[in-house]
């Protein structure tokens, strides 16, 4: 059940709302707009749609003045290179990219058309942007988090469910750059919660069982999952084995959530994916994506599983009940 509604990322949120007649493309011009997506269709569908809503809200009409290329990788980082090249190859107006490592691809690709990330995680480390300010390129748009901060409440959080625990895994995809900068980091900040951390590495599907074997010979009592763009396809079979294995977890989409994590503590991602519009919106009347500062989210939702609560003899603390934006029953 929603405890409160979701607070949008920054002022001028509501602009995704505006109705056709406030859009001021040119008349006549039908914009061409790639979306470049690691997952599959199904996978994706959420955040798909929330771009297309976005676009729709501000008086985009695909077959009118708006065609959306989708290329889907089906969970292939192999393929993705190719799909930016061929979304490169058709002309495309932009690209909205979504997460960092798509992002890092079609730079590669073009260094003219403008690249929009939607949940990019460290974009200056990874060379995307000079700064977040004054992104100086042809990348812009939006982070998913703010760092040590957003890191260190996940573990107060998960602490205070489980006030016992010493013995943490941290379920990670080290094939995701910006995972091993954050992996040290959150080292840093476990241990004066007394926290001993157990890495569990897993670069794919067929590397979860092996990575649930490690937490569980290393006695973890529960789980931190970073965010990934490849372990995001594979929510299902990782909440699948959470439960079996009977470990609580936490994460930051509110999709691990509903796949049946216990605890999750973010940015809304179809939020992110629809504030996309806004900056391709900008980009197609003239704006340059090197003047667009990189928008950081300032308002992360929690979202608590208390059907998974139940299933692990987990009793919900009422301070994070107060907490929680919404309760899945």
């Amino acid at each position: 059940m929603k405890r409160r509604e979701f607070v949008t990322l920054v002022a001028g949120a509501a602009s995704t709302c505006l109705p056709a007649a406030r859009a001021q493309q040119s008349p006549g011009r039908v914009y061409r707009v790639g979306y470049l997506a690691l997952g599959s269709q199904e996978q994706q569908r959420g955040l798909a749609d929330a771009f297309a809503e976005g676009l729709r809200g501000l008086g985009y009409r695909v077959g009118e003045n708006l065609v959306i290329e989708y290329r889907f990788a089906d969970g292939r980082t192999d393929r993705v290179p190719a799909l930016a090249a061929d979304l490169v190859g058709l002309g495309v107006d932009v690209i909205a990219a979504g997460n960092t490592a798509n992002a890092v691809v079609a730079k590669q690709a073009t260094a003219t058309i403008p690249i929009i990330m939607a949940n990019s995680i460290d974009p200056v480390g990874a060379g995307l942007v000079a700064s977040l300010a004054r992104p100086g390129g042809n990348v812009t748009g939006l982070t998913q988090d703010t760092g040590e901060a957003f890191t260190g409440k996940r573990l107060e959080m998960l602490k205070e469910m489980i006030p016992d625990i010493a013995r943490l895994g941290v379920l990670w995809n080290p094939d995701f750059a910006a995972n091993r900068n954050r992996l040290a980091s959150m080292t840093a900040i476990a241990q004066p919660l007394g926290l001993t951390l157990v890495s569990a590495e897993a670069r794919g599907q067929q590397a979860l069982e092996q990575a649930f074997a490690t937490m569980a010979a290393a006695r973890a009592q529960a789980f931190v999952l970073y965010p990934d763009p490849l372990l995001f396809n594979y929510r299902d079979q990782i909440c699948g084995m959470a439960l079996r294995d009977r470990l609580p977890a936490i994460s930051a989409a509110r999709e691990f959530a509903e796949a049946g994590l216990l605890l999750t503590y973010g940015a809304n991602l179809q939020d992110l994916f629809r504030r996309v519009a806004i900056f391709i919106d900008k980009i197609v009347k003239g704006a340059k994506p090197a003047d667009l500062p990189v928008e950081q989210p300032t308002k992360f939702e929690l979202v608590i599983n208390r059907k998974t609560a139940n299933a692990l003899g987990l009793a919900i603390p009422s301070t994070l009940l107060a907490q929680a934006d919404e309760i899945i029953e």
